[in-house]
Formats: structure tokens, sequence, C-alpha cells
């Protein structure tokens, strides 16, 4: 006989962990708050259509990697719409939409970090979610690929890719850097 799964406690467990997931995508508090909400009213009106086929955090990190990007999909839809003449009330919410925010960097690692995080933001979705759940979230990569619905190898392929991708736009960035000063 199935445990009924409580809410409550799945709620108590694992919002930060949904919190920072959706923050290492968006990289601003707000977002990551409205995020971390979509996701709870997800998993609280699906609760009795989970079927334990995979753990809970398993399936909340797939809830929230899947929101995350959902998200960023959508905001970009609506700076291109703005972009391109569609006028909005909220003008100043789209010229801001980019700022950098993450209360886990110290101040003076901000700039820096910023510049990573816009690195990583230019990796494919796959990419993307496999570097920040192994290099920033420390999971193993079958525990990646479990989340990702993939293989190890292929996880272990998009880490390396990620990897090279990154090391190969830094270089970039820091050759352009240098050239300035």
């Amino acid at each position: 006989m199935r445990h009924p799964i409580d809410f409550q406690n799945i709620y108590n467990q694992y919002h930060i962990l949904v919190y920072n997931v959706a923050l290492h995508y968006v990289q601003n508090i707000e977002d990551a708050e409205e995020i971390t909400q979509d996701v709870f009213v997800q998993v609280h009106g699906s609760l009795e259509k989970f079927q334990e086929k995979s753990s809970v955090k398993t399936w909340l990190y797939r809830i929230t990697i899947n929101k995350s990007l959902d998200f960023i999909k959508h905001k970009n839809s609506k700076k291109r719409l703005f972009i391109f003449g569609n006028k909005s009330q909220n003008e100043a919410e789209y010229l801001n939409s980019s700022n950098f925010e993450h209360p886990g960097i110290l101040l003076e690692n901000k700039e820096k970090a910023a510049q990573l995080y816009a690195v990583i933001n230019e990796l494919s979705e796959n990419q993307k979610t496999a570097f920040i759940l192994s290099k920033i979230d420390g999971l193993s990569n079958p525990e990646i690929a479990a989340i990702m619905q993939l293989s190890v190898s292929s996880v272990e392929s998009l880490i390396f890719r990620a990897k090279a991708t990154l090391k190969e736009k830094l270089a970039k960035k820091f050759e352009a850097y240098r050239k300035k000063k």
C-alpha cells in the first residue's frame, strides 16, 4: 500500500532546494520566488498522480528545471515583442529584466559572477542543465541522468561539451577585456 505523500513535508524539506535551482537559472530573486511558487502549485495539484517511479527530489528537480526554462522562454519572447515595437505598460520591467541578482554571491564578486552566468546562459538547455546540476548543485552524474532522463554517458558528454564551450567563450571574453586595458 502506498504511503500518502504530505505536501507540507515536501514543501518544508525542498522549498530551499527548489528556490536555489530556480535562482541558478534566472539569477533574479523575485523571478526565482515566482518559479518556486509555480513549482509548488503544480506539485500540490499533481501530488495524487505522483507514481513514485523516481524520488520526490528527482521529481522536484524536473519540475523546477522545466518551470525555469519555460519562464526564461516566456520572458525572452516578451523582450522580443517589446523590442519589435509592441509597447507595454511594463516598459521598465523589460528594460531592467537582465539585472543580475544572486544573494549567494558577495558584492565584490557580482561582476565576475554576472559574466560567468551570462556565458552559462548561452549554453544549450541540456548543457546548461547538466552543468548547473553538476558544477553548481554538486550532483553526481547518475543523479543528473535520473533528473534529465538521460543515460549517464549522455550526461558526461553534455558536461564535457558545456565545459569546453564555457572555456572557449570565457577565453574570448578575457582576451577582449585585456585588449581594452
